[in-house]
Formats: C-alpha cells, structure tokens, sequence
C-alpha cells in the first residue's frame, strides 16, 4: 500500500510568513520607480555661414562635412567628460555671406548660449567675427565663445589680427600661394601671369602674395594683368576673359571660389582659351565639370588633401575614409570633401576632452599645440599664433579614365592627382602675432 505522506505547518511559522510577504510588499508599494538615466546633454557647435544666396552651395557643403564630422564622433559614444559622455550637435545660422547679417546671428548664436562658433566662407566676415567675439567675451565672461575658422585664409587673421579665440585650420593665403608659385618657379613654360580674384580682403591678399613671391622667384615673369571684381555680383567673366587673351597671358592666378569660380572657367572654356589656370580651389564646386578638357593638364589647386591622395590599395585608410563619406552621401552633386572640416572637429572633441569642460577658455589653453594624427595625415596647432600647420598638395586636373585617378570629381569625369607633396614643416611661414592670452 502507498504510504501518503501529509504535511503539516506550524501555526506560527505561517504567520510569520504571511507578515514578511506583507512587508515586503509595502516597501514596494513605497519605493519610487528607478528613474531612466538621463542623457547628457548635447556640446553645440554653432555654424554661421551663407545658406542661401549664390553661395548657398558652398555653404550646404560644409554643413554636410561637419555633419559627417560630428556623427564620426557620436558614433563613439560622442565627447568624453567626467560626468558622462556628450554627443555633439550643431545649429546652423544663416548670415547670406554679409558681415552685417553674420554679427545679428552672433547675437542669436550667444542668446542660446552655445560655446563654440564655426565659419569659414568668408575672410572679411571672419575677421568682423573675430572682434566682435574679443569683445563678447571681455563683456560676458560667463558666456564665452570659441572661434573655429575652417577656411578663411586670410593672413591677418593669424598676424595682426590673431586672437586667443580664433583658431584656423585652413592653410592661409600666403602658405597656398607659395605651393602654387613653387610649381610656377619650375614651369618655364609660363610667362605672362594675370591676376583675377574677388574684391575683398582675401582677393587682396592672393593678388599681393601673387606679386611679392613671383617677384622672388620667378622675376623674369611679367603680371600682365590684376584686377578685382565684385564678389557674387559677375553673371558673365567673358569681358574678363577678352582681357586675359588679349594681354596674351599664358597663365591666370586666381583665388576665386564658389560660383565666382565656376562662371570664370566656365567663360575660359566658352571663349577657347588655354591659358593654365593656377587656382586656390579649382576642385571645389562644380569646377572641374565647367571646365572640362580644357584643364587637363593645365589646371592645378592646393589643398591640405585630395581624394586620390591614398596609395590605391584595397585597405588605403585614405581611400577608405574618402569612401565612407560618399557612401553616406551617394549624389554625385554632394561629392565635395574636406579633410579639414574633418580635423577641426576631431581635434575640438579631443581638446574639450583633455580639458575636462566645454569651457571655451579651458578649450582654447587645450588646443594650443594640440597634435592630430590620423593613418594619413598629421598636424599641429602652432601656439604662438592659432595657424594649424598640415601638409599641402599640388595636384593637376585630369580625366578620371587616364591612369591614378580612382576618383573623379561630382561625376564629372575629371579628377585631380598629385603632382607635388609638401610636407607640413615646409609650409610654415612666420608670424607677426602678438597673442594676448586671458589668465588661466
């Protein structure tokens, strides 16, 4: 037979039971719920810029790259500081290109209280934005901005004009101009020079630095023509053009950018002349398609990095970085890449880090001499006067099917190639800044 076995419990071991059961629930019903972590809250960066007028498409571009810079960064969990990690996040202000315009939308930029300001389509804005921030920060201490200038160039930016809240990382005008007339000094093939660029402090200073380095180097050259137009304003170079072909030159210096740009050599192309084309940013916007195979060959452009920069090999960290970039932007109108932009925000990120504080003056003592160094490219924060110093290249335009060119330029089917590397200590050019720095 199945002995059934019965259990019994003690009266008072259930009692004790239930009055636990009891009190725990209590402590429950008296608990607040845990409250979700909150996120930390965002690092902005404010970017004042044309966004609409004729250079819109310049300043969409540098959107894009800052863009790309700033998710770069967030995707690693964004900007490391001792209470938590920060993703960073930027708002952008329109200023039409004006200097007007660009000092209202400081205002808006201060009224909200972001740290850190970025322009760089514009050397006379910058340099009105570079004194009214010296003079924002001595009125409100407490609410101090940082200037981060990617592509005004300008030398007096960084000379007589150079302060302890702006910091370039483009080449300046002189450091371009003198890769440009390196290339010029061995070319005996030219000439007869003219010298076109828009009227403002920037076309000043490429038409000066034009003059005094050709004179040092190649004094046999004559300047056969230099002048200045209106920036923005020319819809039609052709009369320009006339001019340089009547002058006979053999080559055109210029600064132009943007449309100011493209109208020009699209004019060249139009009228059949063959001069060689000596360019700031002959690879920016639209260019190499306006000028199509006419450049080959001839035209050439300094910048700090160019796509077909890498070695070509599967695993070229240039080559891949160039790639990663058009994946996220696929449309062949969106091609327009620059390292810099890209420098500029990884070496903010890195600052603000070792700085422990988004504190634009605790940034700016982190900044100076900081060093950024990636698989293919390398560069310092000169102290004394805020002027990144980076390699440069020279690079000549030619059809992407011709052999070293693995990317051409917004579809256009032209491309650039290296034709001289000039590494970072030899783009260095002195300074006459005197820096005044606030007590640390």
């Amino acid at each position: 037979m199945r002995e059934i076995v019965r259990l019994k419990f003690h009266p008072l071991l259930c009692a004790v039971a239930v009055a636990a059961t009891l009190a725990l629930h209590a402590v429950a019903q008296a608990a607040p719920p845990a409250t979700p972590a909150v996120p930390a809250a965002p690092i902005r960066i404010g970017m004042i810029d044309g966004l609409s007028g004729p250079f819109a498409n310049a300043g969409e571009a540098v959107v894009r790259n800052i863009s790309y810079a700033i998710d770069r960064i967030n995707a690693r969990g964004g900007v490391t500081l001792p209470d938590g990690k920060h993703p960073l996040q930027l708002s952008t202000f329109d200023n039409k290109l004006g200097v007007e315009d660009s000092l209202v939308q400081l205002r808006q930029l201060t009224d909200q209280r972001i740290p850190f300001l970025i322009e760089g389509n514009s050397s006379a804005v910058a340099a009105a934005l570079i004194d009214a921030v010296n003079k924002h920060n001595q009125r409100e201490p407490d609410n101090r901005v940082l200037f981060l200038n990617y592509s005004a160039v300008d030398p007096a930016l960084t000379n007589e004009k150079c302060s302890f809240w702006h910091f370039r990382f483009d080449a300046s005008a002189d450091m371009r101009m003198q890769a440009l007339t390196e290339a010029i000094k061995a070319d005996a093939g030219t000439r007869r020079i003219y010298l076109i660029g828009q009227d403002y402090s920037f076309g000043r200073q490429v038409a000066k630095a034009a003059r005094e380095q050709l004179a040092a180097k190649r004094p046999d050259i004559a300047i056969v023509g230099d002048e200045l137009h209106p920036i923005g304003k020319i819809k039609d170079f052709a009369p320009y053009i006339a001019k340089m072909k009547s002058a006979g030159a053999d080559a055109v210096i210029t600064g132009n950018w943007g449309n100011d740009l493209t109208l020009l050599v699209k004019a060249a192309r139009d009228a059949g002349f063959k001069a060689k084309f000596y360019t700031f940013y002959a690879n920016s916007l639209g260019a190499p398609a306006a000028i199509g195979e006419a450049g080959v060959g001839t035209v050439r452009a300094v910048a700090e990095w160019h796509p077909n920069a890498g070695t070509g090999a599967a695993d070229s960290p240039s080559d891949v970085f160039y790639q990663q970039f058009r994946k996220r932007y696929p449309q062949a109108k969106d091609d327009y890449m620059y390292l810099r932009m890209q420098v500029m925000i990884e070496m903010l990120a890195k600052a603000i880090e070792k700085a422990k504080s988004a504190d634009p003056k605790a940034v700016a003592y982190a900044l100076e001499g900081a060093h950024y160094q990636s698989a293919f490219h390398d560069a310092t924060m000169r102290a004394a006067d805020h002027q990144l110093i980076q390699p440069l290249y020279l690079m000549q335009m030619q059809r992407a099917d011709s052999g070293g060119i693995r990317f051409d330029n917004e579809g256009s089917g032209y491309g650039f190639r290296t034709e001289r590397f000039i590494p970072a200590e030899q783009t260095v050019l002195p300074t006459s800044c005197k820096m005044q720095r606030p007590p640390r």
